[in-house]
């Protein structure tokens, strides 16, 4: 849904004027102490089972190979930045930037690529903002409520207070307003997002406490031009992390989510779900992957209900559900209840392996039975 279309020849041809135009100028050297590129490549195994549809069938248990491969670049002025990142991945399929191998392009053929970061970003003393397309810089625990992988194209505002106090460290306030699609006409009638959050950073920054508010304005029911009617969504997310031992090696994260629209009067939700709009999830974490030899162990528990999150724009790595009868391959991951399961090891500092285990249960059944599912991952992380 995010991202554009692009062909390679297109890309290098950018790149090469790029470096063509800096030559000219006699300015190479200068400008390229300037830009720092990324590029980093997961190959996972996938093993999913026990995974029950609405109406009582059962999915094929299924094993799949799959990759990513993501590259960029960025230029660092004095004041401002500017950069880019692509990235292989459906183009219809913002949650997922993986490809499966031996799936849908040919013996051997290519692969579809996009751009996932086009952005210009500002930074005045403690004032930062980008515009275009950028990652989801609103403070989160997991990507329950969005996913790591949907790039939102819009406007983000942030400014920050430096307090440096025993107590409390340092305050931000965030705002944003993200364009889902755009309808043609005025820029309130698009379907937009529009978030706003406070962080407060406490006791050595070791607990983070950040209440915000996300309004979701003329959303489709459905993804990809298949909905039915448009919907609203007024959230509040309260989101907490602890680190409690001094070492920051132990970590709990908290968050909690109230969806305040009315939709006990909307003719298009069934009675069964108008009052299904609130969420929250725990974790705990021991561990963390920042150099060689080092493990991280987490667990996550979740009860997210149907209208507590945009459900497309979340992530779809807990269960196979999706919008695939209604021609979209989008992710459905609301309305479930589940837990997650996390044992990572770093190899060296740029290189790790990660394996997570997920099991979920439907919350209210879409049909005569509920969805479940378990799946495990196995994944090998490279990056430049």
């Amino acid at each position: 849904m995010f991202l554009f279309p692009m062909k390679i020849k297109f890309l290098f041809g950018l790149i090469l004027c790029l470096f063509i135009g800096c030559q000219l100028n006699g300015q190479t050297d200068s400008i390229l102490q300037r830009i720092t590129f990324e590029a980093d490549f997961r190959f996972r195994i996938e093993q999913d089972w026990d995974s029950q549809k609405p109406d009582g069938s059962f999915r094929n248990d299924r094993t799949r190979l799959r990759y990513r491969l993501r590259t960029g670049a960025t230029y660092q002025a004095d004041w401002y930045s500017f950069g880019f990142r692509i990235r292989t991945g459906d183009q219809r399929k913002q949650q997922d930037p993986q490809l499966t191998l031996g799936k849908g392009f040919k013996e051997f053929g290519t692969l579809p690529m996009g751009f996932e970061k086009v952005f210009f970003q500002g930074n005045h003393h403690n004032f930062r903002y980008w515009l275009g397309k950028n990652a989801f810089s609103f403070e989160k625990n997991n990507e329950l409520f969005w996913s790591d992988n949907v790039y939102p194209e819009g406007v983000f505002l942030e400014y920050r207070f430096d307090i440096d106090q025993k107590i409390l460290e340092k305050i931000s306030l965030k705002g944003s307003h993200y364009i889902l699609s755009s309808n043609g006409g005025t820029i309130l009638n698009d379907a937009y997002f529009q978030g706003l959050q406070s962080s407060f950073q406490l006791l050595n920054n070791r607990l983070n406490f950040f209440p915000s508010f996300y309004l979701f304005r003329n959303i489709p029911n459905i993804p990809d031009g298949n909905h039915s009617y448009i919907i609203d969504y007024s959230i509040l997310h309260i989101g907490c992390k602890v680190e409690t031992l001094a070492s920051h090696k132990l970590i709990f994260d908290f968050d909690l989510y109230q969806n305040l629209e009315d939709y006990e009067s909307n003719t298009f939700i069934a009675s069964e779900f108008a009052s299904e709009k609130s969420a929250y999830s725990v974790g705990v974490q021991y561990g963390q992957l920042k150099d060689a030899k080092d493990w991280k162990f987490k667990l996550t528990y979740t009860e997210l209900q149907k209208y507590a999150a945009l459900d497309y724009m979340a992530q779809n790595d807990w269960a196979r559900w999706d919008y695939s009868d209604f021609d979209s391959p989008d992710g459905r991951l609301t309305n479930f209840k589940g837990l997650e399961l996390v044992a990572g090891y770093s190899i060296s500092k740029k290189i790790n392996l990660i394996a997570k285990y997920y099991y979920v249960n439907q919350l209210i059944k879409t049909g005569l039975f509920q969805e479940n599912g378990q799946r495990i991952r196995f994944d090998l992380n490279l990056k430049l």
